[in-house]
């Protein structure tokens, strides 16, 4: 398989978790998906009180400067990582 084909196939295979990661695991897990799917975060931080978007937005940007490939591959093997831990 190609690597977008194995990074969608993970992508797939996070859906089926019978457990829901740690918030951490989860903001990681996002981050990546994010960085790998549309490349560096280029939109404006949210509001000081939306703590959920700020969480999410302050994560996806710590991957900036990533190349999406290499954040597919890292996904890729985080989402097995938590399949071991959460399937």
């Amino acid at each position: 398989m190609s690597l977008d084909e194995d990074f969608n196939a993970a992508a797939e295979r996070v859906k089926t978790m019978t457990k829901r990661p740690t918030d951490e695991e989860f903001l990681e897990l996002y981050a990546l998906f994010k960085q790998a799917s549309m490349g560096d975060n280029n939109t404006n931080k949210p509001g000081l009180f939306d703590l959920k978007a700020k969480a999410k937005w302050e994560w996806w940007n710590k991957q900036k400067g990533k190349s999406q490939d290499q954040a597919k591959k890292e996904y890729i093997a985080f989402v097995e990582k938590l399949m071991s831990k959460y399937a």
